[in-house]
């Protein structure tokens, strides 16, 4: 039974180490730690039901998730092909799209979700004003 939560620990502190080298070695894993934070402050302040939060979470790991297989993907190309090739940049380029599709798709739902009741935040907020 030990053994079993010592590997289990172990593993914990290979998957922290492998979030730490994304976040210390891809630019973009900033960016979407920015726009992460920035989404979960502005989904608070919105007082978001739970559909909606759960949608934002999901649209969150799976902007997340792709930037971490894209980056495992690059460390395995580079691994496997040290030297310029055709076929290890077309490896690459679709690991880059697929991050960009789940960006963009994050972003969709993020609008849909979170633009209504910014809006009628903000609206309400210009009418009080205006009085």
């Amino acid at each position: 039974m030990i053994a079993f939560f010592k590997s289990r620990a172990r593993s914990f502190r290979h998957a922290f180490a492998g979030w730490q080298f994304v976040l210390r070695t891809q630019h973009n894993a900033w960016i979407h730690m920015t726009v992460s934070i920035l989404v979960l402050v502005l989904g608070l302040w919105l007082g978001l039901p739970a559909r909606d939060w759960a949608l934002i979470i999901l649209a969150i790991a799976l902007v997340w998730t792709s930037e971490f297989i894209n980056t495992a993907l690059e460390a395995v190309v580079d691994l496997a092909s040290p030297q310029q090739h055709r076929l290890a940049r077309v490896g690459k380029d679709v690991g880059a799209a697929a991050v960009l599709i789940a960006a963009i798709s994050s972003a969709l739902i993020g609008f849909l979700l979170l633009g209504p009741p910014l809006w009628a935040r903000i609206g309400a907020f210009f009418l009080q004003r205006h009085k």
